[in-house]
């Protein structure tokens, strides 16, 4: 079964990037549903469950900073891997868009290590991470083609990056076959990865999702992803 979801993120990856390049004025509608969905994991999900895990072993308030750990290296990763400049200031666009690909590959590699390991805790928790992973690597999918394309970079190259992206959640996942942890660290690891989805949701697909569009649609988006969620996981026990 964690083999097909593999399968499935590779695909998922390869599909939104193929979905940017044929949908370009949609996308802000995209990323907003994303943001709510990833977010709506981190909170309704990934968290009470780290919790659960993990209270036997370690306070709760010692929980929750794993979160913010989470939250802030992936922050530190995504500014060290991308240079945050101003475009105007980029003298060799192509090069920055190179790196911002290389990051997105990093941040789906992270994914499927997020999918391996909740399959550990238990099916009905992998299902749901695979969910969110699932719906953020559409975006990751999305996000490597537009990165390639806006900074200067060829269709050609675009496709290269996007198959790399697609390969690195499976490789992510193929990884925590090799290994297992006690619940108790799982649920530690499952609160940084709750860090870094909140990251991914509010810090990346949510301004990326209003840039330049109206609000409504996209705040309504982003709403209906996290009540999905939301109704997905309490079905799901």
């Amino acid at each position: 079964m964690i083999i097909l979801i593999g399968l499935a993120t590779v695909i998922s990856t390869f599909f939104g990037g193929l979905f940017a390049l044929r949908f370009k004025d949609k996308l802000h509608l995209i990323l907003g549903f994303s943001a709510g969905a990833v977010i709506g994991v981190a909170l309704f999900d990934l968290l009470p469950e780290s919790i659960e895990l993990s209270r036997n072993n370690f306070e709760i308030g010692l929980i929750v900073s794993f979160v913010a750990i989470g939250f802030f290296a992936y922050m530190l990763l995504d500014r060290l891997i991308n240079f945050h400049c101003p475009e105007q200031d980029c003298e060799n666009q192509r090069h920055r868009g190179k790196l911002g690909a290389a990051s997105l590959s990093v941040h789906s590699f992270l994914d499927g290590l997020a999918i391996g390991l909740a399959f550990q805790v238990s099916p009905a928790v992998g299902f749901i991470v695979a969910t969110a992973v699932l719906v953020h690597n559409f975006c990751d999918g999305i996000n490597t083609v537009s990165v390639i394309l806006k900074n200067k970079g060829s269709v050609k190259e675009a496709l290269r990056w996007l198959a790399a992206d697609a390969l690195a959640p499976a490789l992510g996942i193929f990884a925590t076959l090799f290994f297992s942890l006690p619940l108790a660290i799982l649920g530690i690891i499952l609160a940084v990865f709750c860090g870094f989805f909140l990251y991914i949701g509010a810090s990346d697909l949510l301004p990326e999702s209003h840039h330049g569009h109206s609000t409504k649609l996209t705040t309504l988006m982003t709403i209906i992803g996290a009540i999905i969620i939301y109704f997905a996981i309490r079905l799901m026990g």
